[in-house]
């Protein structure tokens, strides 16, 4: 995906920056396209591992405010993840760290949207339970300091109560909605009174936890299978979205895969593996309220993405399905 956010280096250069910043060079191999945001290139490092380079935006490149040094979480999120115990969260590796920059290992498989075609319904049904259980080991991360909110972003996205979180995050979207004359197709105010209706339920979440906000089945690697084995997960990319909140918001992107309701597949595999979704009426109004979110960060990155009128109208869809989704709860 074409995005103006996006930096890109010569071969020289990338291996100029690790061997400085690092102590070890690269040579690339290629480009990896699929990113939306970071640019991402496959090489080899001097020592003959394989390994994926992830460059931040340039420094003069606009990005919204939650958006800003998001490559820390992303670091953040694999060192935490490395110390869950027996590789509770498959993921990369992080090999190196730095302000503009990530070395990560390489995973097996490819992403899910280009296994799916390859995949049985009861192979796509395990690993649909399985990454239930992936994902409710994800939820047991917590902040150090006990907020809500983004961990990079500044400390108005953040809070020690998650209505308050909630609130800013949206707020903040609404104000560069106006920076980059975003077609809402409903009034800032509107979007406001829907999440001030929701209050009460928003409270009823007391515990942050780690979401990573973004687990499309593009950001979900998969082994297919071959010759009898199983298909299986072989990690989760891309956590620079993650933010503490409700576990609940993770059904947002995980839906784009799949089945998410009470009966599903991934929800099975979710609670068995100890993490709890309760389905109550403050949970779904919750649920309503995370697909708003979602939508409004969709069609407002438009703007300083540069992407074109196709995915705009897209995004546009999704943020009017879900204003009429929270308006029809009365």
């Amino acid at each position: 995906m074409q995005s103006l956010t996006k930096r890109r280096m010569s071969p020289d250069e990338l291996d100029s920056l690790l061997r400085t910043s690092t102590g070890t060079g690269c040579r690339v191999e290629r480009e990896l396209t699929d990113g939306w945001f970071n640019t991402a290139y496959r090489v080899v490092l001097d020592d003959g591992r394989p390994a994926v380079v992830k460059l931040a935006p340039p420094a003069d490149a606009a990005v919204l405010r939650y958006e800003l040094d998001i490559m820390t979480t992303e670091a953040m999120v694999y060192r935490r993840l490395a110390r869950l115990p027996d590789g509770g969260v498959p993921t990369p590796d992080l090999l190196h760290a730095g302000a503009e920059f990530l070395v990560i290992s390489v995973l097996d498989g490819t992403g899910w949207d280009q296994a799916a075609a390859r995949l049985a319904p009861a192979a796509e049904a395990a690993l649909r339970h399985d990454l239930g259980a992936i994902t409710a080991r994800l939820h047991t991360l917590a902040p150090e300091d006990g907020r809500f909110g983004y961990p990079a972003a500044a400390a108005a996205l953040s809070a020690a109560d998650w209505p308050t979180a909630f609130t800013a995050m949206v707020d903040a979207l609404l104000d560069e909605a106006e920076r980059w004359r975003s077609p809402l197709g409903v009034p800032p105010a509107g979007i406001r009174a829907l999440v001030a209706a929701g209050g009460e339920a928003l409270a009823e979440v007391t515990e942050p936890r780690l979401v990573h906000f973004d687990l499309w089945p593009g950001n979900i690697f998969v082994d297919a299978g071959t010759d009898g084995a199983a298909a299986r997960i072989t990690g989760l990319i891309d956590h620079e979205r993650a933010f503490w909140g409700d576990p609940a918001a993770e059904l947002v992107s995980l839906a784009f895969g799949g089945d998410t309701g009470p009966d599903s597949d991934l929800v099975a595999g979710y609670t068995g593996a100890g993490g709890v979704l309760d389905f109550t009426p403050g949970f779904r109004h919750r649920l309503a309220l995370y697909r708003l979110y979602l939508g409004l960060l969709l069609v407002v990155e438009c703007g300083p993405r540069g992407y074109g009128s196709g995915h705009l109208g897209f995004c546009r869809r999704t943020l009017a399905d879900a204003v009429t989704a929270l308006r029809s709860r009365g």
